[in-house]
């Protein structure tokens, strides 16, 4: 029997799903926790697990389908899909990189919120740069550029480059990665290799977050083929893109920002493959973010604009899907700057409770302690954990760099012991944002645990760490919660108020293309917030049309409540738990090239290529060699995403201004070549 085993690897959990490759009936699948420490002994657990093979025996792994062992030989494909990436620009972390501007004035950094993205990351800002029609507007001041090089690759892992107007003429930014390359040998990414759009901030964001994303992935690829081996599966891996299509693992390193929201839109494509509706909201829970996207007449819309995630916006094709910090391990704060509530939940991601009391029980009697102290703390119930192996990165600030070696050296902490100064807790942030510590705290899975809902990890420490933080006093000097159980009730609302909310957004945001309305209507967040109240002189009520599609390990467990406050019916479907897995599976390869043509002056068409610019007399002379090139791109872009099978589409937009009396202005022509394909063993071909 010829099968395919899907993957796809979360924050929280790795899931597996074997399907018949012959009918895509689900075979078998698992679900093992992610070792963010070590990524390849998550996701070797939950192959193992789906196989049927050295399945480690583990209340933390969970497995369902048919018990019989299944023959290795008749794997013929491995596809991996992820969230990590997503979660990575929703938690700003990711490695620490360097962004090249060639041919931007510094306010460039103040559009699309690219110097908010960027953060603390080095800029250099080099003179250069090309004109709307290619042609150069300054020259490359390479003797500047190799200076900047050499000085800055030491505190970075990777380079970023974006040119003005590269789109029309890459050259500068060829030079530049040429010279990165030749001086660092460290990896780097063009804007023009990730999109053929206008817009030289959003561009030059998307090869920011290309650079920051490349050690990551790269460490997943290399954790998912080492099991391979190890497990004896020679077959081919593919990694699925934000759009839910397919490529090799070896394309996937190199544009690893393509894999941003590639979990969400392998559940997508698992969804619709599994729940029998043809319009609905599907959402998809996991432990750092909620996705939500709609399908309508059985068919998921891709992103116009490219894929927005955690606030930014990038030029990558993805499915339309709205994300937010929300999940079930999202962290709780309380402050006293989140009226009217002292408590907010995410975007960051942390260990629940009562997982770090299941794999680390000194916690227990580290919070005993901290509730006999006569004072509450705001470090009470919050420990971090080292996700370095043996020596932090060079690039570190001293503070950082510091308390990395006493992480290092220490393990598991309470961040009470580690940090008593604001300065040790910064660099503590900065370290968790940087993807190199992990945080534990209380979180709505550990709510859950107290509420009797879900019993798989330690209830002990979540009760603790409730009672912890039930004691502390909110902006009014009033304690948050008289009982472990009536904080966990206030999480567990929290969430489901801030889910709907969000659904509303997204709801509103497709029927009139408006943008997070919903949290700025008062009467929408009054209905949505008690529903089960009546005001005494005006009654809000709300009820969502469409029902809800809903995924994700914690589904069950949340969204009753969530389709509640909607007043909608509610779908979970069959392998709902592990549908980005299944998703994956059934996965097929899309490529696409755009070649644009334009006219800088009368009789003559300019056809602008990835290798530079081409001029032509006639029109139709530049189209057949936009065809040609775009056609010739677009097949490479597919057989190096892994098809052996490839069909190409042409397509032709030509802008014209009308003159009236019959006459017509060439303005500007766009010919995509769109290239299908699929490996062998692919059951969609």
């Amino acid at each position: 029997m010829r099968t395919i085993l899907g993957l796809d690897t979360g924050g929280t959990f790795t899931d597996a799903a074997i399907i018949n490759a012959e009918d895509s009936s689900v075979i078998r699948t698992s679900k093992s926790l992610t070792t963010r420490q070590d990524l390849s002994i998550g996701v070797g657990n939950a192959m193992r697990l789906a196989l049927g093979i050295e399945a480690p025996s583990d209340l933390l792994n969970y497995i369902s389908g048919t018990h019989q062992k299944l023959a290795i030989k008749d794997i013929e494909l491995v596809c991996l899909s992820t969230t990590l990436a997503t979660n990575s620009i929703v938690e700003n972390a990711g490695s620490h990189v360097a962004l090249v501007l060639i041919g931007f004035a510094e306010d460039a950094l103040e559009l699309g919120k690219l110097g908010e993205a960027i953060g603390q990351n080095p800029v250099i800002f080099i003179d250069g740069g090309h004109k709307s029609d290619g042609t150069v507007r300054s020259p490359l001041d390479t003797k500047s550029l190799l200076q900047a090089i050499k000085s800055t690759a030491p505190q970075v892992s990777a380079f970023a480059v974006a040119s003005y107007f590269a789109t029309r003429n890459p050259e500068h930014e060829i030079i530049a990665r040429d010279y990165i390359r030749g001086h660092t040998q460290m990896p780097v990414s063009c804007s023009h290799e990730l999109s053929a759009s206008l817009g030289g901030p959003k561009r030059a964001l998307t090869a920011f977050f290309n650079a920051k994303l490349i050690s990551l992935l790269e460490k997943l690829i290399d954790a998912t083929q080492q099991q391979m081996h190890q497990i004896g599966l020679n077959c081919k891996l593919m990694v699925v893109k934000g759009d839910g299509s397919l490529v090799s693992a070896d394309f996937a390193r190199e544009r690893p920002v393509e894999t941003i929201l590639s979990g969400p839109a392998a559940s997508v494509t698992g969804a619709a493959f599994l729940a029998n509706q043809r319009t609905a909201i599907i959402c998809d829970i996991g432990g750092t973010t909620t996705d939500i996207s709609i399908l309508k007449n059985g068919d998921v819309d891709l992103s116009e604009d490219g894929a927005k995630i955690g606030g930014w916006s990038t030029m990558i094709e993805a499915v339309k899907i709205w994300t937010s910090g929300i999940g079930g391990d999202s962290e709780l704060h309380i402050g006293y700057d989140y009226p009217p509530s002292a408590i907010k939940l995410g975007p960051r991601r942390a260990l629940p409770l009562s997982l770090l009391g299941a794999q680390f029980p000194a916690c227990i009697s580290i919070m005993e302690q901290q509730l006999l102290a006569p004072i509450a703390l705001a470090t009470d119930a919050r420990f971090i954990m080292p996700l370095m192996s043996e020596k932090a990165p060079s690039w570190l600030a001293r503070s950082e760099a510091k308390m990395a070696e006493r992480l290092i050296k220490n393990g598991i902490s309470a961040i009470a012991d580690i940090a008593d100064t604001q300065v040790a807790l910064g660099a503590l942030d900065r370290l968790i944002s940087k993807g190199l510590a992990q945080l534990s705290c209380f979180t709505p899975t550990d709510a859950v645990h107290i509420l009797g809902s879900f019993d798989i990890y330690n209830k002990k420490a979540a009760i603790l760490g409730a009672q912890l933080l039930a004691r502390q006093k909110d902006n009014k000097g009033q304690i948050i919660a008289k009982s472990a159980e009536a904080l966990s009730q206030i999480c567990l609302d929290k969430l489901s108020f801030e889910s709907a909310l969000k659904i509303s957004d997204a709801a509103i945001s497709e029927d009139d293309g408006a943008e997070n309305t919903a949290s700025n209507t008062p009467a929408l967040k009054a209905a949505l917030s008690n529903r089960t109240q009546q005001s005494r002189l005006l009654q809000h009520d709300i009820r969502l049309l469409s029902p809800i599609i809903a995924l994700g390990a914690s589904a069950k467990t949340h969204y009753p409540h969530i389709a509640e406050r909607l007043n909608t019916s509610l779908v979970i479907p069959e392998y709902a738990e592990v549908a980005g897995a299944i998703g994956a599976a059934i996965g097929s390869i899309h490529q696409h090239s755009s070649i644009t043509i334009t006219q800088p002056q009368e009789g003559v068409f300019r056809v602008h290529l990835t290798t530079g610019i081409e001029d032509f007399q006639m029109l139709d002379e530049a189209i057949e060699r936009a065809k040609q090139a775009a056609t010739i791109v677009s097949e490479q872009k597919a057989a190096k995403a892994g098809a052996t099978k490839t069909y190409t589409t042409l397509f032709e937009h030509i802008q014209r201004a009308d003159l009236g009396a019959g006459k017509s202005l060439f303005i500007e022509a766009v010919i995509t070549a769109k290239t299908a394909g699929s490996t062998t063993s692919n059951p969609n071909v």
